[in-house]
């Protein structure tokens, strides 16, 4: 594709929740200074005139930003189609009922279990009841709603309860999506990483949900890349279909992308048409010349692009290694020992969890003539 449909609009790396498997920046103090609203509406006019379609609003938690009324106003007045990525914490039928006034369309709320113990547990603070209360506003309010349950080694034996609570609360969509180990989850992987036994048993209870559910609601479920034979195309290819914009304002083709070492690329420098057709972190992997072997003599180097450039680089500290994920990779080992470590007693957990901590301090935000000040909770 010569421009991307999508856009990940991360409006703050700030959030209520700590999920040991946030796959958001180790280093938060590099996205203190915030994107002013004036630049996200800048940004996402700079958006629709490069062909994007649809503005992904997440984090962090994007309702942290007091200004996200105008964001999505803005948005909506572009033509394009909204979509808040929220963990609910924050959405008062008050704010929704604002938030549905600006036009945005679409509403994802995630929780961490189908039991308020658990999920609570996972969050690291309590949240369960009020992201139900979230749920029921959303669809009272004529919303699509999307439901997305990041699943691990502590709750992906809750399958079948989190599918009998995605039908009580009226989900259209499911989202079941296997912890990608990038950020904090890269740091509790040992821990987090489920049994084999305890996938086949999930994929079961998936397979038959879709069946009885197919006309009332999408059940997507992800695997986890390292019990696939070959990677997934990460993001439908580097730099291909969507991009990411940051707090700061970096510009990414995928929100893990900050941890590799390439160029940087700002919206604050340049305009978002030129980063994406000539920055080197756009070009540093796009198409298929730059893959090694055996990627580059591979028939399936137009379906999965090498794989995840990101975990290639984490795993390897090469990103331009094949990603180890694939059976073909001269670094599958080192996949192959994280399952066997993962499969020695399936009834025992890993390592403790490290909790990644409470982001919800103020934030800096620039003022005309360079200046900053701190605000709090937003603009």
């Amino acid at each position: 594709m010569d421009s991307p449909f999508g856009l990940l609009a991360e409006l703050t790396y700030r959030c209520p929740l700590a999920c040991p498997y946030c796959s958001n920046p180790l280093n938060m103090a590099g996205y203190q200074d915030e994107l002013s609203t004036g630049e996200w509406r800048r940004v996402l006019a700079e958006a629709g005139d490069l062909g994007i379609l649809q503005c992904h609003l997440s984090g962090g938690e994007p309702l942290l930003r007091r200004d996200l009324m105008e964001i999505v106003a803005d948005a909506h007045g572009l033509g394009l189609y909204t979509n808040l990525i929220t963990s609910a914490l924050g959405l008062s039928r008050p704010r929704a009922e604002q938030l549905r006034a600006a036009g945005l369309d679409h509403v994802q709320i995630s929780i961490q279990a189908d039991e308020r113990t658990v999920s609570d547990r996972i969050a690291g603070t309590p949240s369960f009841e009020r992201k139900i209360e979230a749920m029921g506003v959303v669809k009272e309010l004529g919303w699509p709603l999307t439901v997305n349950v990041v699943l691990h080694r502590y709750n992906i034996d809750r399958v079948a309860e989190v599918l009998a609570l995605a039908e009580e609360v009226g989900a259209d969509r499911l989202e079941l999506a296997n912890t990608q180990y990038y950020g904090w989850a890269w740091r509790n992987r040992d821990a987090l990483l489920p049994s084999r036994a305890q996938l086949e048993a999930a994929e079961a209870v998936v397979r038959a949900a879709r069946e009885r559910l197919r006309d009332r609601m999408d059940v997507i479920y992800i695997i986890p890349d390292y019990y696939s034979r070959y990677p997934k195309p990460c993001m439908g290819g580097w730099a291909s279909r969507q991009l990411t914009v940051t707090p700061n304002g970096d510009v990414l083709p995928c929100p893990a992308a900050q941890s590799l070492p390439l160029p940087r690329a700002s919206v604050r420098e340049d305009s978002l048409e030129r980063i994406w057709a000539e920055s080197p972190v756009m070009t540093a992997f796009r198409g298929t010349d730059w893959m090694p072997e055996p990627c580059r003599s591979c028939p399936r180097r137009e379906v999965d692009f090498g794989g995840c450039r990101c975990q290639a680089f984490l795993l390897t500290g090469d990103a331009a290694r094949t990603d180890p994920v694939c059976h073909l990779s001269p670094d599958h080992d080192l996949v192959a020992r994280a399952v066997e470590a993962a499969n020695v007693d399936s009834r025992a957990g890993g390592p403790p969890l490290i909790p990644r901590p409470h982001q919800v301090r103020p934030h800096r935000v620039r003022r005309p003539g360079g200046a900053g000040r701190s605000v709090p909770g937003g603009e």
